[in-house]
């Protein structure tokens, strides 16, 4: 008996993360401050983008993207996402306009884009499933034909490449640090752009629609003055969070070569009738944020997936159900035949760098014995 438990995710935080957090609360600068400036730069370099914005998540960054916009309108995104994703579209006052995915990738059809596009269509937003960035030219092409804005979602999905260049460049970039993603601060997220006019316009919305942080106001003669150009929020992230991505940033290329090491363990070992593995092509580079198998439909997922857990295999399902059936959204009314098979036949095995060969080998023998049960 395998006396382990596998759990779906376990962040990778260590000794560099406390000492960093120490440091933190014993300067006494514990809001946005040094060490969130620090990791703005850090994570700017590493899209190669100008600005990197932190927020307290990864909604934030998406309801800004959103707010930000020359008009309101509609908003083209997946409905095979995490609710965020349309959420953000409706708390800034635009509408979501759901379309299907491609089976293989699971990411938005950029087909299904151009048959959604209307007069009012103001932006795109792709989401990059699991770690697979999109078919970013197609989109290009699409947005700049109709001069739509692109809005990334990249919540699963930092360090992922497509021809070369990372998820979060494309467009407005929107990333999480929750702890089951690529990095993670507890909690938090990051925007992203080259754009100087609407960086300068988030970082003063993002705290309180005042223009300078505290941190930059006690370089100035008068630190008190704080005057709002805007009516703002406050989605700042504290420093203590921002310490744990300064280090987390560090260790992201190690982590995530882990995760590709195992994902290519597991599509190796899983070659059993029943399942569709995860793919990878030729111009994209895929991070594993989740590592997700979908299942024939003749065989019963509850059973598969409960069959895995019983046996300490933190199997779970990414997503299920849709955003378009979820009970607030379906007055939006799509017909998604692909989403709607994806979300009853896709199943997440555990993923995180932390993975043994032996927690590997163990997952390999249950999937397979959760087959024969499950038919």
């Amino acid at each position: 008996m395998y006396k382990r438990k596998i759990p779906l995710c376990i962040a990778d935080l260590g000794q560099e993360e406390i000492s960093a957090v120490t440091e933190v609360i014993n300067s006494g600068w514990l809001a946005h401050g040094p060490k969130g400036m620090e990791f703005e730069e850090i994570f700017a370099q590493y899209i190669g983008v100008k600005h990197s914005i932190a927020m307290n998540s990864c909604t934030s960054a998406l309801e800004l993207a959103v707010q930000t916009l020359h008009k309101k309108g509609e908003i083209i995104l997946p409905s095979f996402t995490w609710v965020a994703s349309a959420n953000s579209i409706i708390t800034s006052g635009c509408k979501p306009v759901f379309v299907d995915i491609e089976y293989e990738t699971n990411n938005i059809d950029p087909n299904k884009i151009i048959e959604a596009i209307t007069k009012d269509t103001v932006a795109i937003m792709p989401v990059h499933f699991a770690g697979l960035p999109c078919d970013m030219d197609k989109i290009i092409e699409i947005a700049e034909k109709y001069d739509l804005t692109i809005i990334e979602d990249s919540a699963e999905t930092l360090g992922g490449e497509y021809k070369g260049q990372r998820t979060g460049s494309f467009g407005i970039g929107c990333f999480s640090f929750y702890p089951t993603k690529n990095i993670t601060c507890g909690e938090g997220g990051m925007l992203t752009t080259s754009d100087d006019k609407l960086a300068e316009k988030i970082i003063a919305l993002k705290g309180h629609g005042i223009d300078s942080s505290t941190f930059e106001r006690e370089k100035v003669n008068q630190p008190w003055l704080r005057a709002a150009s805007y009516a703002g929020y406050n989605y700042r992230l504290c420093d203590i969070l921002a310490t744990i991505g300064v280090e987390q940033m560090k260790k992201l290329n190690r982590m995530n070569s882990l995760r590709c090491k195992h994902a290519d363990y597991l599509n190796k070992n899983l070659d059993f009738d029943g399942l569709f593995l995860p793919v990878e092509s030729k111009f994209s580079k895929h991070v594993y944020q989740m590592y997700t198998i979908k299942l024939d439909k003749d065989i019963n997922r509850n059973k598969f997936v409960m069959n895995l857990r019983k046996n300490k295999i933190g199997a779970s399902v990414h997503f299920d159900p849709p955003v378009h059936k979820q009970p607030y959204y379906q007055y939006v009314k799509s017909e998604l035949p692909v989403t709607d098979l994806v979300s009853e036949t896709i199943v997440t095995l555990p993923m995180y760098p932390g993975l043994e060969k032996d927690d590997l080998d163990y997952i390999i023998l249950h999937v397979e014995e959760s087959l024969g049960k499950s038919k």
